[in-house]
């Protein structure tokens, strides 16, 4: 087993819309480093949640050598779509300008997100340089770009139309649905406003329609048991992304449902087989 290094936590403010500070959590291994960094979005149906909701995931690969920001980010009803992603954007630039005050290289940066935050990760990593993410100016970030290194998608909303039609479909229908699922699908339309923004912003729709995008060293994760997340929108994402030439790793867990990694798992054993293949992932590919 690799040596835990020990972690420092710091709350920092990266982002001020007029009165609200947007905080990022730090995790910082001790030592001079400098150390690969991994940017973190947590999940929440976009409008939910906040930098605390991944802190055992975060401090497992602050641990293993790997500086980690959490961000927090704008959600409804402060913000919808794309200006979300322009604070996300920000957030990724911000992380590279400070690398050295971090202790973290900023030519080693990749990132991670959980269900709506992994529809958020991959939609920055395959347009880092879309003008309407980008728009957020900062003196200290002009030189900068908000390209990375690899992603890490745990359970994404990887089509967000998809899960909206499906939902909508499975209540309608009367059949068993999860309990939640009513109260998430009201989350969509307070993020993305209107159905032709949801397929806008759907990676897996960007790739269906052919987009010339990035497509960095990917890994996704995602429980054989997730109600949440259709799998049907996976089987059609991962082939594409590799089609198109993008490296892509799947990891599927029997008997687990979403939420696994960060909340209560079927099995114990397949949370630590998890953490640890995204620990491996973010250093094979960071270094």
């Amino acid at each position: 087993m690799a040596e835990i290094i020990d972690i420092k936590e710091t709350d920092i403010e990266y982002l001020r819309h007029g009165d609200e500070a947007l905080l990022a959590r730090i995790y910082r291994p001790e030592g001079s480093g400098p150390y690969p960094m991994l940017v973190d979005l947590h999940g929440g149906a976009w409008c939910n949640g906040d930098r605390n909701n991944d802190q055992m995931l975060c401090r497992a690969i602050a641990q293993s050598g790997v500086v980690v920001a959490a961000l927090d980010f704008q959600q409804p009803p402060a913000a919808g779509y794309p200006d979300v992603m322009a604070d996300i954007h920000f957030g990724v630039r911000w992380l590279k300008a400070n690398a050295q005050q971090l202790s973290g290289n900023a030519d080693k940066v990749g990132i991670l997100g959980v269900s709506s935050g992994g529809q958020q990760a991959m939609l920055l990593a395959m347009r880092p340089s879309d003008p309407r993410y980008s728009s957020l100016e900062s003196s200290q970030l002009q030189e900068v770009d908000a390209a990375v290194n690899c992603v890490v998608l745990c359970w994404p909303v990887i089509d967000p139309i998809g899960r909206y039609h499906s939902g909508k479909e499975r209540i309608a229908s009367g059949q068993p649905y999860p309990s939640h699922l009513p109260d998430v699908l009201p989350c969509h339309d307070r993020y993305w406003g209107n159905e032709d923004a949801m397929s806008e912003g759907s990676p897996l729709r960007i790739l269906e329609r052919g987009e010339d995008v990035s497509l960095p060293p990917a890994i996704y994760l995602q429980g054989e048991e997730d109600q949440m997340h259709p799998r049907q929108h996976l089987d059609r994402f991962v082939p594409l992304y590799r089609e198109r030439g993008g490296e892509l790793e799947l990891a599927l867990y029997p008997g687990e449902a979403e939420g696994f990694i960060t909340r209560t798992p079927q099995s114990v054993d397949n949370q630590s087989a998890a953490i640890q293949r995204i620990i491996d992932f973010v250093h094979a590919r960071l270094g």
